[in-house]
């Protein structure tokens, strides 16, 4: 009884993935992850413009009080 039980569920679900298509995708696709190394890529990217100019007029700033006096007000 049991038996004739499972072979009819596991019938109807072959009879389901059979006639509507549906496929056992498991993990990440190719697409996925072309997807997420293109985030990664952008996030790196405005990271480096943010901190290239945050360091830039750092920089900048330590240079302009280096070359004139000490004494400059600001430095």
């Amino acid at each position: 009884m049991a038996s004739n039980i499972l072979n009819s569920a596991q019938f109807v679900a072959e009879w389901f993935v059979t006639r509507l298509g549906i496929k056992n995708e498991r993990g990440a696709t190719a697409v996925e992850y072309a997807v997420m190394v293109a985030l990664i890529a952008a996030v790196i990217i405005l990271a480096v413009v943010f901190l290239g100019r945050t360091a830039s007029s750092s920089f900048s700033g330590t240079a302009n009080c280096v070359s004139t006096s000490a004494t400059a007000a600001g430095c």
